[in-house]
């Protein structure tokens, strides 16, 4: 896809189709290696991953550090307290954001004329 339409700004989401990308693993990361982990929060620019590649590389970053923490989940932690929320309500709110732009993604794609990506995760050897 053109990088002019990943960077058209758009309705719904954070602007764009890369912003979205971008905004989803940024978001994941700061939940999950973050607060979920007792650390400060911490965000990334996304003025640094401005590009489709770049985006992909800070995904290709986080993602085997948050499969770690996911995979290694015990049911002691499901209760734990962050701030006025448990773990468990955190790790699902991650689930539930991730699926609200996937469906923000299916449309944008239709609209330029690209079949959406499935948001059936099932047979995706996620674990």
């Amino acid at each position: 896809m053109p990088t002019e339409e990943l960077t058209r700004q758009r309705t719904g989401g954070v602007g764009s189709i890369l912003r979205t990308l971008f905004h989803v693993v940024d978001v994941e990361q700061a939940w999950i290696l973050q607060g979920l982990q007792g650390k400060p929060e911490f965000h990334y620019h996304y003025e640094d991953y401005d590009s489709l590649d770049a985006v992909r590389n800070l995904s290709d970053v986080c993602s085997p550090r948050i499969l770690d923490f996911v995979m290694n989940w015990c049911g002691d932690l499901e209760n734990r307290k962050l701030d006025d929320f448990t773990y468990g309500e955190v790790l699902l709110h991650v689930v539930a954001h991730e699926i609200h732009h996937m469906g923000q993604l299916s449309v944008w794609a239709r609209e330029v004329g690209r079949e959406p990506i499935s948001a059936n995760v099932i047979g995706r050897n996620l674990m």
